[in-house]
């Protein structure tokens, strides 16, 4: 029995054995795995996994249906510009002589070649919905990228509000609906942002491989920005400023492993522009061809204002500064709430670069180890204490999204950059969009502003503080739908700017193009399409049928002789072809004048010259 015993103990102790290791194994692997992170509407830390992805999700439905609504009321293709823009994606393949040598040399090129594939389709093309996937991606990840900074800068509840102003805000979501370039600039303006808030606080704590990537992020975002507006040429050279700074005062074992990506980084920096020079003197045979070409803004500005006579702000920064200040505050609020908006957001600025603030106080953590779990979790191995106080810290360049002010104001006293809006002298629309430019930092420090205010309740004990904490969020939300019903109902500046200028130009256009349908597809027409290639969009010719200053080669030798390089001319009073015709008129049969309230006479003529090709 003994030896029985004896070897059931062995045989026991043979079957225990695997489901110790067995269980000491899972125990390690429970205790390597991250805790989830406790959500708390306090707290004041960076995005956990999948936040970002919720907000993008939520604004490409905003968008979505914010295109719909300007679909169905006609509003996509009020812009001219926005038109402008749709014809140089289109042409880039639909041209007598495509390619790269079609985007031309005054807008810059990313937002054409985003359009491209999906412009080509005539019937988008003729929509204008061959933007919308551009547009309403853009506007999504920049809403995403405003609830992204402001996680770092203010607890969660007050990063919705926020998060809600911004994409509430009813000129963006316009905008987000037709082919303009603002919300693709917004998009990389607030990611680039993001990734230099990033990138230092991945070089404070130490992180060499995350500090690495981010570096390149926001080098090839800084490329993006360059190549989508002027504005993002200042962003990139102080953004890489301040990161050239923060290397410089990084540890030397840090500095050492991440000086190779940092010569990646500027060289992404230094890239666009370069290449930009070198395809305005390839093509245009001027390397500063987009700021003194025929196309230029000053070469507009000379056109367009009477003969001595410049706009108000014109070599005068004082004044150009207070319309510009004054364009953003419309573009952002109703009616004259805008002020209240920019001095939060100024007092916000101020509180951020004034001094820091804690964490959060130790009083009202719920659970101490929240700190080292937002570190592991964001990949970081220092100690959790310090790196939640350098995200903190690195907070502070949020400032960049500021940037674009005293560019605008630089543009607007020196560039030849006018800016109308009905609130000032000459009280007319012109260029309002410019102020969207500073919607994601009114958004954020106005906000931060009131955060700070909520903060300051919470120290006091007078009734009108506990009651003012319970209502403060709550009623900063309602606000923001208020103040987007309220922009609606009043019509929204940068829509209101659009009608205005399409009241003629859309009437004028479908005009031509009711002749232009009329003429078969295999005829040539002469226009001069720079100015209104409305009309052949919405005619539904291809630009390839057309001779016009789009090809350098068949375009002055067009000129020379109208009647025999075109079966139909459309000669716009005052234009190229104007000229031409009045100067060769043989060979050319008047057909129809069309003349409408605002705009000049076009005269279609037809050709007893040239014969049409089967």
């Amino acid at each position: 029995m003994s030896e029985k015993n004896g070897k059931d103990e062995k045989r026991t102790v043979t079957y225990t054995r695997p489901g110790l290791r067995s269980g000491m194994r899972a125990s390690l692997r429970a205790s390597r795995r991250p805790e989830p992170i406790v959500f708390d509407w306090e707290t004041v830390r960076p995005v956990a996994k999948g936040e970002v992805m919720i907000v993008f999700m939520a604004g490409v439905v905003l968008a979505f249906f914010a295109t719909l609504v300007s679909y169905s009321k006609g509003y996509v293709l009020l812009y001219g510009d926005a038109v402008a823009h749709l014809a140089i994606a289109r042409r880039i393949l639909d041209a007598r002589w495509p390619g790269l040598g079609q985007l031309g040399g005054v807008w810059l090129p990313l937002p054409h070649l985003l359009m491209m594939p999906f412009v080509q389709n005539i019937h988008w093309w003729q929509s204008g919905l061959s933007a919308a996937p551009m547009c309403i991606v853009s506007y999504a990840a920049s809403v995403a990228g405003v609830w992204r900074l402001a996680r770092r800068m203010m607890p969660v509840r007050w990063a919705l509000v926020a998060a809600t102003f911004y994409a509430l805000n009813a000129n963006l979501l316009f905008l987000a609906s037709t082919a303009m370039t603002e919300t693709l600039f917004l998009a990389l303006l607030v990611w680039t942002v993001v990734a230099a808030v990033e990138t230092t606080v991945a070089l404070r704590a130490g992180n060499v491989l995350r500090a690495r990537a981010w570096l390149l992020v926001a080098g090839a975002l800084i490329l993006g920005q360059v190549f989508t507006r002027y504005d993002g040429w200042i962003v990139g050279a102080a953004v890489w400023c301040c990161l050239g700074w923060e290397l410089w005062r990084s540890d030397a074992a840090v500095r050492r492993r991440v000086m190779p990506m940092f010569g990646v980084f500027t060289v992404l920096c230094v890239t666009g522009p370069v290449l930009w020079f070198w395809y305005n003197q390839h093509f245009m045979h001027d390397w500063l061809d987009f700021m003194r070409g025929p196309y230029s803004a000053k070469a507009i500005e000379r056109k367009t204002a009477p003969p001595g006579q410049h706009y108000r702000g014109w070599k005068n920064p004082g004044w150009a500064f207070l319309f510009y200040l004054r364009t953003a505050q419309v573009d952002a609020s109703a009616w004259e709430t805008g002020w209240v908006v920019m001095m939060a957001a100024l007092g916000g600025l101020w509180v951020s670069l004034r001094r820091g603030r804690p964490w959060k106080p130790t009083s009202e953590i719920p659970d101490v180890g929240q700190p080292r779990k937002v570190a592991a979790s964001a990949g970081y191995s220092a100690a959790p204490e310090r790196v939640m106080a350098e995200s903190l810290s690195a907070s502070k360049l949020v400032w960049l999204l500021w940037v674009p002010l005293p560019f605008y104001v630089y543009s607007v006293a020196y560039g030849s950059v006018p800016i109308f809006i009905p609130q000032l002298w000459p009280h007319s629309y012109y260029n309002a969009r410019y102020g969207m430019e500073m919607l994601p930092a009114l958004a954020i420090y106005a906000v931060l502003l009131a955060e700070r205010g909520d903060a300051w309740m919470r120290g006091r004990t007078e009734a009108w503080a506990k009651i003012g904490v319970r209502l403060a969020q709550s009623g900063a939300m309602l606000l923001c739908v208020a103040n987007a019903i309220a922009m609606m109902y009043f019509v929204p500046l940068v829509l209101k700017e659009g009608m205005v200028n399409a009241k003629t130009r859309v009437p004028f256009e479908k005009a031509i193009a009711t002749e232009l349908m009329q003429v078969p597809l295999n005829v040539p027409v002469m226009m001069y399409t720079s100015a209104h290639v409305g009309a052949v969009q919405v005619a539904g010719r291809t630009l390839k049928s057309m001779v016009s200053e789009m090809d350098s080669d068949s375009w002055e030798k067009a000129l020379k002789d109208p009647a025999g390089n075109a079966g139909v001319v459309v000669a716009i009073a005052g234009d190229p072809v104007d000229a031409a015709v009045k100067a060769h008129p043989e060979g050319l049969m008047e057909l129809e004048v069309i003349c409408t309230s605002g705009q000049p006479c076009a005269r279609i003529y037809q050709s007893t010259v040239v014969t049409p090709k089967p």
